[in-house]
């Protein structure tokens, strides 16, 4: 009776409040609950006969709610086999689908959870695949690092320079480390000026003996074959004019 009494609803528990023998309580509940299939069964049946794969987003929300109707009928009496769940998943397919539908009937799945995890798998597959595509789409160049100006530049000096004296003195671009400095064309500091009449003497002077580059800063190339993005410059720029500010 105690058991009873705690399960069932706070409203029948005042109106059965006074029954004390277990048996007649539970004659009671019969008698007023028993219609109840005659009209859970016509709507489950319905749901069940226009439940359909193609109207659901997602794997999952089509799973929950087929084994939500499929309780329904089996608490009614129903018999649910696995053949009736799988051809519902099957025949429920879109149109669009239909080659697909074709190649998991090929398989053949005996049970229905072994299709559900195989749908589960290639919705997931799917989804990862479309993350990629939206990030960077086919054809689409990857944003280049800070420093991939001069990676690039160290990969491509050979054979692929332009400009004069391409075929004779290779290195005459840019050192490739700061002793290469010695054996430089005499007349490259006449050159960084013409090519960047802003900077100061004082500093070009100091910049050329580390090797840097007078418009980025970054070693291993000179102005005229600096590749680097024109806000990391702008950045480098303005920091040399701001250099007694700084903390």
């Amino acid at each position: 009776l105690i058991f009873l009494r705690h399960h069932i609803d706070d409203g029948l528990k005042y109106e059965y409040l006074t029954v004390e023998n277990p048996l007649e309580l539970w004659q009671n509940l019969n008698d007023r609950f028993e219609h109840l299939k005659t009209v859970v069964l016509p709507k489950a049946l319905n749901d069940w006969a226009q439940l359909r794969f193609q109207d659901f987003k997602t794997v999952s929300k089509y799973n929950s709610t087929l084994f939500k109707i499929v309780s329904q009928l089996k608490m009614c009496g129903e018999v649910i086999t696995e053949d009736m769940l799988l051809e519902k998943t099957y025949r429920t397919f879109h149109a669009f689908n239909m080659l697909l539908q074709k190649q998991y009937r090929l398989h053949g799945f005996k049970k229905y959870r072994e299709l559900i995890g195989s749908l589960l798998i290639a919705e997931q597959n799917n989804e990862l695949l479309l993350q990629n595509h939206e990030n960077r789409p086919t054809g689409s160049a990857h944003l280049p690092e800070v420093n991939a100006s001069s990676s690039d530049f160290r990969g491509r000096g050979r054979g692929r320079v332009r400009g004069r004296g391409s075929g004779r003195n290779q290195n005459f671009l840019g050192p490739r480390n700061n002793n290469s400095m010695k054996w430089q064309n005499p007349d490259t500091e006449q050159r960084q000026k013409w090519r960047n009449p802003g900077q100061s003497s004082k500093d070009e002077q100091t910049q050329n003996k580390k090797g840097n580059c007078n418009r980025c800063g970054m070693e291993g190339h000179w102005y005229r074959a600096c590749r680097t993005v024109k806000h990391w410059v702008d950045l480098y720029q303005a920091s040399l004019k701001e250099n007694n500010k700084r903390i």
